[in-house]
């Protein structure tokens, strides 16, 4: 197999499996209810943008930031669980997990980061980083990137197909899941830290 052709398969699964646009997009359905197809949108842009520019800077500054601010991947892990967890209670009880005239907030969190460029994906990043070519890694990840926003556009037609009645139900069960994917989150970072252990 051609050199470049193997580099970019290597890097892109990693990152495709990560990134999961796909697993993602129920939450992208939840958390635009009761948005207009703009805002929607507009939603769905910004938090493609955040999560582009989240994973850019860990590519190219990552093993420096996490050095200089003394923060290891599993930390990072455990916060960005605890912020999850935190939206998810709040949208059980209050049917909500920010205004709804601020869409561009739950573009940034949770959407864009930490559920499309995570730690998970961050950890991935830095780690490719150190095993290919810089600008493979790049384009990988651009390209996973573009992918992940067109998927995401495909929400306006789901939620068409599915009609209002049928986003509230999914709404209620993948706030339940998000819920359990932040304590995930946090177990990991736990076990990152060796603060305990979990068999794979």
């Amino acid at each position: 197999m051609n050199s470049l052709l193997q580099d970019f398969i290597l890097t892109f699964v990693p990152l495709f499996i990560v990134i999961d646009a796909f697993g993602n997009l129920p939450f992208v359905i939840s958390l635009s209810e009761g948005m207009s197809g703009a805002e929607r949108r507009r939603m769905i842009n910004l938090a493609n943008i955040t999560a582009a520019i989240v994973g850019l800077i860990f590519l190219f500054l990552g093993q420096f930031i996490l050095q200089v601010m003394h923060i290891r991947v599993g930390e990072f892990a455990i916060a960005g669980g605890i912020i999850l967890l935190v939206l998810s209670i709040k949208y059980m009880l209050t049917g909500q997990m920010v205004e709804l005239f601020k869409e561009e907030m739950v573009a940034v969190v949770p959407i864009g980061t930490p559920l499309t460029v995570g730690p998970a994906t961050i950890t991935t990043l830095l780690i490719l980083a150190t095993q290919f070519p810089i600008y493979m890694v790049l384009l990988s990840f651009t390209l996973n990137m573009f992918i992940s926003w067109f998927i995401f556009l495909l929400s306006n037609q789901i939620v068409r197909f599915m009609g209002q009645g049928g986003i509230k139900a999914v709404s209620k069960v993948f706030s339940l899941l998000l819920a359990a994917i932040a304590v995930s989150m946090i177990i990991k970072g736990f076990n990152l830290l060796g603060i305990i252990d979990v068999a794979s």
